[in-house]
């Protein structure tokens, strides 16, 4: 079936406009409240899963991360069978290529820039990590496979380096780029499309969001400062200052 997006943009803006507000639902926070304390007034002050483990150990961090990568895809997926099987008139564009990243990235913005708290949020990476998990995964049911192996080896990363950040933010590319390529071999024939220029625009834009995040961090590992993440530690229960 086709679809003019001439006559359905209002379902875009509204399904960003939902989405950016479940975005701004911060799971740190809420956690770090029920147990009588303020993620933002401890450790980096990052209301995220790194920062989470370092103040409450890792099973919590666990939590945190597991929550917000079910924020950042459930939107998405919803937005996925919700347009399944639709394509824009006079196009091979599926709808729910360009919908469920539409809904995928306004959550993302919700989470490191939320109006709930002043627009300073956490950095993004888990809840990206989750909108590429469910994305990849409603292209073949075997990708959870690959998705579970880019997980893996960025947490091999993170616990060989010790350097959170770099290895969150390279496991989060690298499931942009497999996108990118599965998006590339599927409309490699309308590349300059206005609609697959977008959803390509809209993958980039989420590395942007969360790189400049992370700016202050990369900086910082440039100049030898970085914050070290032992995991070894946070397994045994050991918390970070």
């Amino acid at each position: 079936m086709e679809l003019q997006f001439s006559q359905t943009w209002y379902w875009f803006l509204a399904m960003a406009v939902v989405s950016y507000l479940v975005g701004c639902f911060n799971f740190a926070l809420l956690i770090s409240k029920i147990k009588h304390r303020d993620v933002r007034k401890m450790g980096s002050g990052n209301p995220g899963t790194m920062n989470m483990s370092r103040q409450f150990g890792l099973k919590i961090g666990a939590l945190t991360l597991f929550l917000d990568m079910i924020k950042g895809g459930l939107p998405l997926l919803i937005a996925y069978f919700l347009f399944l099987g639709y394509t824009f008139a006079g196009t091979n564009v599926l709808v729910s290529d360009l919908a469920r990243y539409v809904c995928g990235v306004s959550v993302i913005i919700g989470h490191i820039y939320p109006v709930t708290m002043r627009f300073h949020g956490g950095k993004g990476i888990a809840s990206t990590l989750g909108m590429f998990a469910f994305a990849l995964c409603c292209e073949a049911w075997w990708m959870i496979f690959l998705v579970l192996g880019v997980l893996v080896l960025t947490l091999f990363y993170i616990w060989a380096s010790e350097w959170g950040s770099m290895g969150s933010l390279l496991g989060v590319s690298l499931l942009a780029c497999v996108q990118g390529v599965v998006f590339a071999l599927r409309y490699a024939g309308e590349m300059t499309n206005g609609f697959v220029v977008a959803i390509f625009l809209l993958l980039v834009l989420d590395c942007l969001l969360t790189w400049f995040a992370h700016r202050k961090n990369i900086l910082a590992l440039l100049a030898g400062e970085e914050h070290h993440t032992s995991v070894k530690k946070l397994s045994h229960g050991k918390k970070e200052a």
